[in-house]
């Protein structure tokens, strides 16, 4: 396909799959629009890039659906001077997009793989930087961080994230509850965190956040 082709899918995500999801600010609109997601996702399947669902990239893993990272970045209310931690940066669709609306953005990735694909296709952007770690403990090195985008849905969201956050920082992720997928954003004030549901989403699932199971006798 031609980048023009492209540019053509990229519109009709946008009118088609975002601005009738209540995805309408118009700083978010422009770096999305600014963003080749063609290039975040393995050669053979960059027709998929914009469809209205996840996208397979390696292993168990899979870039999330397009509304989903839009709505979760229109949640957290994201400004010029935010410092933002990515949580499962993938292959980096999301922190390219944050870099054109953030100060400074820390894409964390627990895959090695998906970690160097980031860093490859991020290095042209200043305000980005790849980290490799374990997702559920953070990036506690870069923080605190005015918001913490989780870029997939997790069953239990960690005690060691809410903490990396600034106080009046805002988290926004999905969260698995009784089966289902919902997109939420949660607000810090002191020492007190919660988390407002926004909608019902399917997202790719993260690794590393189940729940821990009940002891049965």
């Amino acid at each position: 396909m031609s980048n023009l082709d492209f540019q053509a899918m990229r519109r009709a995500m946008v009118d088609s799959q975002l601005r009738t999801n209540a995805v309408n600010d118009p700083r978010v609109m422009a770096a999305i629009e600014a963003v080749a997601r063609e290039a975040f996702v393995p050669a053979d399947r960059r027709a998929l890039a914009y469809v209205d669902r996840a996208v397979p990239l390696s292993g168990d893993r899979a870039l999330n659906p397009p509304l989903v990272t839009a709505r979760l970045i229109v949640e957290a209310g994201v400004a010029a001077a935010d410092k933002v931690l990515v949580i499962g940066a993938a292959s980096g669709y999301a922190a390219a997009v944050l870099a054109g609306l953030a100060q400074s953005v820390v894409a964390l990735e627990s895959d090695a793989t998906l970690a160097s694909a980031a860093k490859a296709q991020l290095k042209g952007l200043a305000n980005v930087s790849v980290v490799t770690g374990d997702l559920a403990k953070g990036h506690a090195k870069g923080a605190p961080y005015d918001v913490i985008l989780i870029d997939g849905a997790v069953e239990d969201l960690p005690e060691a994230l809410v903490r990396q956050l600034a106080d009046g920082g805002r988290l926004a992720a999905a969260v698995i509850d009784g089966g289902v997928s919902r997109l939420c954003v949660g607000y810090k004030a002191g020492g007190a965190f919660g988390l407002t549901p926004v909608m019902d989403a399917d997202a790719v699932c993260l690794p590393g956040f189940e729940k821990p199971k009940a002891f049965r006798f």
